[in-house]
């Protein structure tokens, strides 16, 4: 099955991986998003597609996997209707978590959304990316 790659940023007070991971078995609408590139970006995600789980503000670390499970839907905390969301739910954590210098200290990783649109909640990874960002936290990136 060909998949897409992508990176879901939460601020761990808010919602933290180990949050999404008491949510496993059912899985956590990604609600919330006002960015319209955002939000076209979970628009065109699949289940079955892949998510890096980032701690932002202070942490600035990927911290595990995440699955897409239901695809863009209404967000329910958006009153104006102009929003949706997809559900993800944990797959594994990090082995070792790769933090934001990490990534910025590896040149093929230059062009990454996170590093050129730092602000940008919900952004692609290419494959090649992924597969890197895995290795470099001693993780399985299927």
């Amino acid at each position: 099955m060909a998949r897409n790659y992508w990176l879901f940023k939460s601020e761990p007070g808010t919602w933290s991986w180990d949050d999404q991971v008491r949510k496993a078995d059912e899985g956590e609408g990604w609600d919330g998003v006002r960015n319209y590139q955002a939000s076209n970006n979970m628009k065109a995600m699949k289940i079955g597609d892949r998510g890096f789980f980032y701690h932002s503000v202070n942490e600035k670390r990927i911290v595990g996997i995440v699955e897409v499970i239901e695809e863009y839907h209404p967000d329910h905390t958006d009153a104006s209707g102009r929003f949706g969301m997809v559900t993800i739910k944990a797959i594994r954590p990090f082995e070792k978590p790769v933090t934001l210098a990490d990534i910025k200290g590896e040149p093929q990783l230059a062009d990454l959304s996170l590093i050129k649109q730092s602000r940008l909640s919900v952004m692609p990874i290419p494959k090649e990316a992924w597969d890197l960002i895995c290795r470099m936290g001693d993780t399985d990136p299927s």
